[in-house]
């Protein structure tokens, strides 16, 4: 039985009827491949609905269908830091959007090719100090997002000024990985979900994770205890179109807060290695806004504005 039946009235009523195989969509404003995707995707496996992507200007796309999709309760977004940053020269932002709830937290890993001549953070940073422009770095987001500030907060730590460092943006993880395993890069950071298989199967190698804590799927040392002081998390959660009337939003938070308190999204958080970081939706709008001003206010200090 599907979590459509399961969960009863609340999904009914957000996909117009119980069953209804086209009923909910979440759209996902990146190329598959993305951690925007793999999220949406075991969502998706837990509220039977489907997914569609949107890509473009780092999620900007989606953002303004989701902003034309204006009262459509049968539509949510998978979204996160990463939007936070690619919104600030758009026509749309979120603040204009209905927000469901904040879902999971993640680190960024420093992951290197496995033929890398980096044996270790130290070596990577070593060669990097050296000659920033001779050490590409990719990430999987625009300027502004989690990638991209993560990889410029490393390099303030390790005394590079972040203008110098050759950062390179990929549409999502998907092309982040080629240009990896293509070895167009010397490193990237990003979701250790994205490349948990590519790690375990040794085609990369994880050299370190910006967590507070060591992650046990991942067995390498923090950033921090390898000398460098950062701790970085990246989040994502689900927005609604704008316009939705209060009873529909209440249908669309609580399936999703019954969703967020279940076993099985607990395993998935487990086996992907998500933080489980629930925030309902009323409190998610002001989280939104407050991270949007925190995003231009370090962009500013990093000289990245």
């Amino acid at each position: 039985m599907r979590r459509r039946v399961l969960l009863g009235g609340a999904l009914g009523a957000l996909a117009g009827c119980q069953g209804a195989p086209d009923g909910v969509r979440i759209m996902v404003p990146n190329p598959p491949g993305s951690g925007y995707d793999i999220t949406a995707r075991v969502l998706a496996r837990e509220l039977g609905v489907e997914v569609f992507n949107l890509p473009g200007g780092g999620g900007v796309v989606g953002l303004r269908r989701l902003a034309y999709e204006r009262g459509n309760p049968r539509l949510l977004m998978l979204m996160g830091l990463g939007l936070i940053g690619a919104q600030r020269t758009a026509d749309v932002t979120l603040l204009g959007t209905a927000p469901v709830a904040r879902l999971v937290q993640e680190p960024a890993v420093v992951v290197v090719p496995r033929d890398s001549p980096y044996g270790s953070l130290d070596a990577l940073v070593d060669a990097w100090r050296a000659d920033p422009a001779a050490v590409p770095v990719g990430g999987g987001s625009s300027i502004g997002g989690p990638d991209h500030l993560v990889t410029m907060l490393v390099a303030e730590a390790a005394g590079i000024t972040p203008s110098r460092v050759a950062y390179r943006r990929h549409d999502g993880g998907g092309d982040l990985l080629a240009a990896l395993l293509g070895r167009e890069l010397a490193f990237a950071l990003s979701g250790p979900s994205e490349y948990a298989g590519q790690i375990a199967s040794g085609q990369l190698r994880a050299l370190a994770v910006t967590s507070a804590d060591p992650v046990p799927l991942l067995g390498v040392p923090t950033v921090r205890a390898a000398g460098l002081n950062v701790t970085f998390t990246n989040w994502r959660g689900l927005v609604a179109p704008p316009g939705l009337t209060t009873a529909d939003l209440a249908d669309v938070r609580t399936t999703i807060a019954e969703l967020a308190r279940s076993p099985a999204w607990a395993d998935a958080c487990a086996r992907f290695g998500w933080s489980p970081a629930y925030l309902d939706g009323t409190a998610f709008g002001p989280f939104i806004a407050d991270e949007t001003a925190r995003v231009t206010t370090l962009l500013t200090r990093l000289g990245l504005a």
